[in-house]
């Protein structure tokens, strides 16, 4: 089943991800910069090697992100959830994320942190402006 075409909406309109990342039973947040890669129905982004989350990925690769619309109005709000599984791209496919993070994001193109790939195993999209409390389901075929 393809990915719901108002969550890649959502997903394109930012930029910013929360990110966690889980070490034992330590569960960690941090905010990301991403680029959006539907054909693989991927998030792209960098993360230098000295952060927690980095390090966390290397140890764990299931991952919990959620991106937000911030606002007050209850009728505007809208918000993604998701699951997913965190790697580092290798050959073909990092080549194909290194462009589309640096055609979102020119100026990482002089970044020395590497690249991930987040690929979307489940989200759950919340859209008020759709009914209060709508949600929208998604899950990556088995």
């Amino acid at each position: 089943m393809e990915i719901d075409r108002r969550i890649i909406s959502f997903i394109k309109k930012h930029h910013v991800l929360t990110l966690a990342t889980f070490d034992g039973n330590q569960v960690y947040c941090s905010n990301v910069f991403y680029a959006y890669d539907t054909e693989n129905n991927a998030f792209i982004f960098y993360s230098d090697d000295k952060t927690k989350h980095f390090n966390d990925m290397k140890k764990n690769e299931n991952v919990a992100a959620s991106i937000v619309l911030e606002t007050k109005i209850v009728g505007k709000i809208q918000g993604l959830q998701l699951n997913g599984t965190a790697t580092q791209p290798k050959n073909e496919i990092q080549k194909r994320c290194y462009k589309i993070y640096v055609k979102r994001f020119p100026y990482a193109i002089i970044s020395k942190s590497d690249l991930w790939m987040l690929e979307i195993t489940f989200a759950k999209y919340t859209n008020n402006m759709l009914g209060f409390g709508k949600k929208i389901i998604w899950e990556k075929s088995k």
